[in-house]
C-alpha cells in the first residue's frame, strides 16, 4: 500500500538484438522508455540518430484499417451481442501468430475495398437518379432529344417560367412570326418544358420573345433517343447497379466469422504502435542502440536476469529529488484498496516519494457511500449486479470495468451494513405494504438509530467521522513533512490548525479549554502563516 520505488535505467545493446529485445521489454511489462538526455552538440553524440518511423506509421494505418473493417461489419452484418458477453480468452501463441495477423489485414482490406466499392455503386446510381429527375419533364416528348437543326429549320429544348400561360406565351411567339411553334412537354410551379421550331429567318425575333419569359435553352449532351427511351435505359441501369451494390453487401456480410480475428488484430495493431513509439524514443547508430528509462525496484533483479542473454551494458540509479516530477508513479495495493486506484486517477495521481492516498481513502470512500445510501435493499441490488458482472462479463484485470464493479461490491455490502443499522428496506416499503395490505404495519427495528425519525443523530454522527478523515489526512501530511524533516513546518501548517479543528469537540467537556486551544491556534497561523515569503 505504497508507491512503487523506481529505478532509472541506461541500456546499450547491439542493433542485432534490438527487436528481440524491445518485444523482451514489452512482454514483461516493467520498462517505460523516455526520451534520452542526449547533448546532441556534444561531438560524442555526434553519430547517433533516431530511429525510422515508417514502422510506426504502417501500424498505425494498420490499426485503423482493422477499425473501419469492423465498423463496416457493424453496419453490413449486424450480430445479436449481450451487453455482458463475456471476452474470449487467447493464448499468446494466437494473438502474436503472425500468418494469423496478416489474413486478417487481408480480410480488412477485402472489407474496405468493399465498402469503397460500395461508395462508387452508390455515387454512380445517384448520378443516374440526377439524370433521370432531368429528364422526367421531357417524357411525353415523342421527338428524340438528338433531334438536329437543319440549314433551314432551328429545334431547341428549353424553360420557361411557369408565370404566364402556355396558350398565351404561344400566341406571343405567333404574334411574332408564323414560321415558329412552340410545344408544350410538361410544367411543373416554375417552369413550362418547351420544344421551339422555328424558321431561321424568324429565329431571333422569336427568341427575343422567349428571353422576356426567361427563356433557357436545355442541352442533352451524349443522349440518343426520345426522354422516355432514355429514362428506361436510365432505369435499367439503376437497377443493374443496386443489384451489384446488394451482391457486395452480401459478401462484405458474408466475412461476419472474421469478426474476432479483427478484432484481435485491432489489439495486436495497438502492441505494435506500443512498441513502434518506445522505439521513436531511442538514439542508434549502425551497431548499437541506447534507451532510457524507468523500472520498479521490485523488478529489476528480474530485468537483470533477462538482459543477461544479450550482449549489453546497463547502468541503474535511484532517482534524485529534483527528478521526481518525472519518475513515473506506480501504485501498489491490497485487494481492498487496489480498486480504489480508478478513482485517484480520475483526479491525479500522487507525486513521487509522496504517499499513496488510497489506503487512507478507500474506507472512508466505501464508509461514507454506505452512510448516504444506508439501505439494505439498495445495498442487496448494487452488490448483485456488480458480482453479476463480474461473473459474467468478466472484465479484464486491472480495467476500468472491473475496478468499477469491485468498488460498487464493497460500496454494496456498506449500504447493506448501514441499512441494517438505521433499520431501511427500500424506504419504508415494508411497513408502507404491510399497513395497506394486512392492516397493520410490520416494521424494521433499527439496531443504531431511524435518520428520518432521528435526523439529528445522523447529523452528528456524520459530522463526528467527517473531523475524524480530516485528522487522518491532516496527520498524513504532518508525517510526510516530519519524515523530511521539516518538523517546525509540521507544527505551523499541521500542529497549529490541530489546536482550532481540535477546540471545537472539546466544547462539549470544556468552553474555556475550547477557546484557549482556537486562540492558541489561530494565533499561530497568523504568526507563520506567510514565514517563507520575504519581510
Amino acid at each position: 500500500m505504497a508507491i512503487v520505488k523506481m529505478k532509472h535505467l541506461r541500456l546499450a545493446a547491439m542493433q542485432s538484438d534490438r527487436e528481440a529485445l524491445l518485444r523482451l521489454l514489452q512482454g514483461m511489462g516493467c520498462l517505460e522508455i523516455e526520451e534520452p538526455s542526449v547533448d546532441w552538440s556534444d561531438p560524442e553524440w555526434a553519430g547517433l540518430k533516431s530511429p525510422d518511423s515508417g514502422a510506426l506509421s504502417a501500424a498505425r494505418e494498420e490499426k485503423n484499417a482493422a477499425q473501419h473493417a469492423l465498423e463496416v461489419l457493424k453496419r453490413y452484418a449486424k450480430v445479436k451481442g449481450g451487453l455482458l458477453s463475456p471476452r474470449p480468452v487467447v493464448s499468446p501463441q494466437q494473438f502474436f501468430e503472425e500468418q494469423a495477423y496478416r489474413s486478417a489485414l487481408e480480410t480488412a482490406r477485402a472489407i474496405n475495398d468493399g465498402e469503397r466499392e460500395l461508395a462508387a455503386l452508390k455515387a454512380e446510381r445517384d448520378k443516374r437518379a440526377a439524370q433521370r429527375a432531368s429528364l422526367a419533364p421531357w417524357i411525353p416528348l415523342e421527338l428524340p432529344l438528338d433531334t438536329a437543326s437543319t440549314r433551314e429549320v432551328e429545334v431547341q429544348f428549353g424553360t420557361v417560367s411557369a408565370e404566364t400561360p402556355f396558350p398565351q406565351l404561344a400566341g406571343e411567339v405567333q404574334a411574332v412570326s408564323e414560321l415558329a411553334q412552340l410545344t408544350l412537354a410538361s410544367a411543373d410551379r416554375e417552369n413550362q418544358y418547351l420544344l421551339l421550331i422555328c424558321h431561321r429567318s424568324a429565329l431571333d425575333e422569336v427568341l427575343e420573345k422567349l428571353k422576356e419569359h426567361g427563356w433557357s435553352r436545355a442541352v442533352f449532351r451524349d443522349l440518343t433517343g426520345t426522354a422516355a427511351d432514355n429514362d428506361r435505359r436510365l432505369e435499367q441501369e439503376m437497377e443493374e447497379l443496386s443489384q451489384r451494390r446488394a451482391e457486395q453487401e452480401r459478401r462484405i456480410a458474408a466475412q461476419a466469422g472474421q469478426r474476432e480475428a479483427l478484432k484481435r488484430a485491432v489489439d495486436r495493431a495497438s502492441v505494435e504502435i506500443d512498441r513502434e513509439e518506445g522505439k521513436s524514443r531511442l538514439v542508434e547508430t549502425q551497431v548499437a542502440f541506447f534507451l532510457e528509462g524507468w523500472v520498479p525496484e521490485e523488478r529489476w533483479d528480474q530485468l537483470r536476469q533477462a538482459l543477461s542473454d544479450y550482449p549489453c551494458a546497463w547502468e541503474v540509479r535511484d532517482p534524485e529529488p529534483e527528478e521526481y516530477p518525472q519518475v513515473p508513479v506506480q501504485l501498489k495495493n491490497n485487494w481492498l484498496t487496489r480498486p480504489l486506484n480508478m478513482v485517484t486517477e480520475m483526479y491525479s495521481l500522487p507525486a513521487y516519494g509522496s504517499v499513496d492516498p488510497n489506503p487512507l481513502m478507500a474506507p472512508f470512500f466505501i464508509f461514507f457511500f454506505g452512510l448516504m445510501m444506508g439501505d439494505l435493499g439498495y445495498g442487496i441490488i448494487i452488490s448483485l449486479v456488480a458480482w453479476f458482472i463480474l461473473k459474467t462479463a468478466r472484465p479484464p484485470e486491472g480495467g476500468a470495468m472491473r475496478k468499477l464493479m469491485k468498488i460498487g461490491l464493497y460500496c454494496g455490502f456498506s449500504t447493506m451494513i448501514w441499512g441494517v443499522l438505521f433499520g431501511s428496506f427500500f424506504g419504508n416499503l415494508i411497513p408502507a405494504f404491510t399497513g395497506s395490505m394486512l392492516g397493520h404495519e410490520i416494521t424494521i427495528k433499527p439496531l443504531l438509530f431511524d435518520p428520518m425519525a432521528d435526523p439529528m443523530s445522523l447529523f452528528y454522527l456524520s459530522l463526528a467521522f467527517g473531523f475524524i478523515q480530516i485528522f487522518l489526512g491532516m496527520g498524513l501530511q504532518g508525517y510526510q513533512l516530519i519524515r523530511r524533516g521539516q518538523v517546525f513546518d509540521a507544527v505551523c501548517d499541521i500542529g497549529f490548525w490541530f489546536l482550532i479543528l481540535g477546540g471545537v469537540p472539546v466544547c462539549l467537556l470544556n468552553v474555556n479549554v475550547c477557546l484557549i486551544l482556537m486562540a492558541v491556534g489561530a494565533a499561530g497561523v497568523l504568526l507563520t502563516g506567510g514565514r517563507a515569503k520575504k519581510g
